[in-house]
């Protein structure tokens, strides 16, 4: 597969990909930036939006505008740009990380400490109603989120494990955790993913300069090398959902790689699912 460059740019902690379908472009932040980015591929297209905190994540909502996943919480840009909170919990150190939206349309966002505290980090459920519900409570760095073409299991990652675990889906409710497939030592660290429309499990290595792919039985099958130590997340975009974007970071990078930061693209990696919108 060849990679190539999408969005060339310079961000600190480049972040969570996800394609808005609705306006036919690609949503990315920077997390210690402070900037939620957009672009299109159709016309070369794009936008930024400072927020006023730490971003984690930024997702399309259903009634247009974004959901994003702060310092302090969950909050909401109307199609205007007004900002509204939809649920604060600031707590000393914490910040809010990658999110994902469920097939039913509510946010799983998760967070973490800036110093990587074990267990300082949660995942909760924000209903489109407004209803919150923490789902786990121990968690260190809570990353990769995202569910079977079927619905029936979710996927997760906490970054310090190693691993990516898979949960049984019921309704709104997740059970049964185990080991879905394990990240070696010496081969980074899982850290965004995505599943494709044939139920394989797309995983960016942070210090792995790879993306792995993973057979619904959490066999490896690919592995991509990338010219970034630091990727991120990859989220399947395009008209086709068949172009695989990723995000990278320059964080922590004595020497960063000429396009660490930049968003990357493999054209033509598979076919994606798409993705629902917050509410």
């Amino acid at each position: 597969m060849s990679v190539e460059v999408a969005v060339r740019e310079f961000a600190t902690l480049g972040e969570g990909p996800t394609w808005d379908p609705a306006a036919h472009r690609l949503i990315w932040v920077d997390i210690l930036g402070s900037r939620v980015h957009t672009y299109e591929p159709d016309s070369g297209r794009r936008t930024v939006l400072a927020t006023e905190q730490h971003v984690g994540a930024a997702k399309p909502r259903a009634d247009g505008g974004l959901v994003v996943n702060l310092r302090d919480g969950v909050g909401s840009y109307s199609p205007g740009g007004a900002f509204t909170w939809l649920h604060r919990e600031p707590v000393p150190g914490r910040r809010g990380n990658d999110a994902a939206v469920a097939p039913d349309g509510a946010l799983w966002a998760g967070s973490m400490t800036y110093d990587e505290t074990p267990g300082g980090g949660n995942l909760i459920r924000l209903a489109p109603d407004g209803s919150v519900r923490t789902v786990l409570d121990d968690v260190t760095v809570s990353n990769g989120t995202g569910w079977s073409p079927d619905g029936t299991r979710m996927y997760y990652v906490d970054t310090t494990t190693r691993r990516i675990d898979v949960f049984d889906v019921d309704g709104e409710h997740v059970g049964g955790r185990r080991e879905f497939a394990t990240v070696e030592e010496g081969a980074g660290y899982p850290d965004g993913l995505t599943v494709d429309a044939d139920g394989c499990v797309w995983v960016a290595l942070w210090d792995g300069a790879a993306l792995r792919r993973y057979t619904p039985s959490g066999a490896l099958d690919r592995i991509v090398p990338l010219p970034v130590r630091r990727p991120t997340a990859c989220a399947f975009g395009g008209r086709s959902l068949t172009d695989l974007y990723i995000s990278t970071a320059r964080v922590g990078l004595d020497s960063p790689a000429p396009l660490a930061g930049s968003l990357l693209v493999l054209p033509d990696a598979g076919r994606g699912l798409e993705q629902r919108a917050f509410g």
